[in-house]
């Protein structure tokens, strides 16, 4: 019964602050609304941001060891080692696909340049061919859209058929099925036998093949010299069995490697092995200095507020010091004045802090439509932590003023 007559008297006054003095309360609420904007607005950008990228990257795959030339985690230090490494090639990959054990999957794929595809008097320039291996799809879960994979019978032999990403259909052919149409790439004629679905609309795509042509490696091999390491940057997926760990799954293709590059123990790699742990450390690193920015501005803009807040509760208790002395009078507690400014102070920040989500809000809807390929959300535990915030800054801004009031001696206080 008593904290609801101290809430509805908090109210009441909180409401006689916001609206008997409008631009002053305004002032003094902008600093704690900027700053709630500033961290709830920067932390939903970053949880954003970095749900895109981690979703972008799980399509790697987290149980996938990338053999490469260049390591992920680079070291701008061993530039030249790195330079001087040879690429992983086909025979690499049939090393590691004769003698790696503890791999389900094992594929490799080199990208011999843009390529221009031709078709009944069109020609689309900027895709980029991918010789491949057959288990390609098994690694990235390529969606086929129309048509099919290869066969086996086909990949073996080299056929000339190749699958498509989908700008390149539509720019080519527009609305015409491809499947079956017969293309033209450097000079040698190849059927399309199938389209990939459109690449998920991420900010950061790694596995963007729009723009991709697809062709067997072994069909590559016949028009292309495929054998030179250096001409052609070449990479080898290595996908783990069910219950191998990702650790055990290193040492077994480094030592297959080493072995089949003929490495002396004393000699260091000449490959890189990569996998998607790299990656989300180094970006999970770079976030976390985001979040603590947002988090600095943020602050700085809560703390000017919260003594703005402290300069409205200071004014609010020397106009109501002959109230506070009746009411001390009268038997009121000091808990209860207390709890009164104390409430009012809340009452304000919060109030403070709403308007800051309210501009959170509004800012990443706005941008939510220009920008289709990130989108920032807003979440349900970031806005509570934003009210939280505001509270806790209306109870430190408030309770010098309320502990000033609640110990006015009453006799004094209806003097003044």
């Amino acid at each position: 019964m008593v904290l609801s007559k101290v809430l509805a008297e908090s109210l009441r006054q909180a409401w006689q602050q916001l609206t008997g003095n409008k631009l002053r309360t305004f002032l003094s609420l902008l600093g704690i609304s900027i700053g709630i904007f500033c961290i709830i607005g920067v932390l939903s950008a970053v949880q954003s941001l970095q749900d895109n990228v981690s979703g972008s990257l799980s399509k790697l795959g987290d149980d996938v060891v990338y053999v490469d030339k260049w390591p992920w985690r680079d070291n701008s230090d061993d530039w030249w080692e790195y330079v001087q490494r040879p690429y992983p090639d086909h025979d690499d990959y049939e090393s590691l696909t004769e003698n790696l054990a503890t791999a389900r999957t094992i594929a490799y794929w080199t990208v011999p340049g843009q390529r221009t595809l031709k078709w009944n008097g069109k020609a689309v320039e900027g895709g980029y061919e991918i010789a491949s291996t057959f288990e390609i799809n098994q690694i990235f879960n390529m969606e086929i859209a129309a048509g099919r994979y290869w066969s086996i019978a086909e990949y073996r032999t080299g056929s000339d058929k190749i699958i498509i990403g989908n700008t390149l259909v539509e720019e080519l052919f527009g609305g015409v099925n491809p499947v079956g149409k017969t293309v033209k790439m450097q000079g040698r004629k190849y059927e399309v036998i199938g389209t990939l679905a459109p690449s998920a609309k991420d900010l950061i795509n790694f596995m963007n093949f729009d723009d991709a042509i697809f062709v067997g490696y072994p069909n590559a091999a016949r028009y292309m010299n495929m054998g030179n390491r250096s001409e052609y940057g070449g990479t080898v997926a290595v996908k783990a069995r069910p219950g191998i760990e990702i650790a055990q799954l290193q040492d077994d293709v480094r030592g297959i490697m080493r072995s089949a590059r003929r490495l002396r123990p004393r000699e260091v790699d000449n490959f890189a092995l990569n996998e998607l742990s790299m990656t989300t450390e180094a970006l999970g690193n770079i976030f976390g200095v985001l979040n603590i920015i947002g988090l600095v501005i943020g602050g700085f803009s809560i703390i000017v507020g919260a003594i703005s807040v402290a300069n409205i509760m200071f004014v609010s208790v020397k106009e109501r010091t002959s109230l506070i002395g009746v009411k001390k009078a009268l038997g009121a507690r000091q808990y209860i004045i207390l709890l009164e400014f104390l409430t009012e102070s809340v009452i304000l920040c919060v109030f403070g802090g709403l308007i800051g989500l309210v501009m959170v809000l509004g800012i990443t809807t706005i941008l939510n439509q220009f920008l289709p390929a990130f989108q920032i959300t807003l979440s349900l535990v970031y806005a509570l932590a934003g009210v939280v915030i505001s509270a806790v800054v209306g109870i430190l801004a408030g309770l010098i003023p309320a502990l000033l009031a609640a110990r006015m001696d009453p006799v004094e206080a209806m003097r003044s």
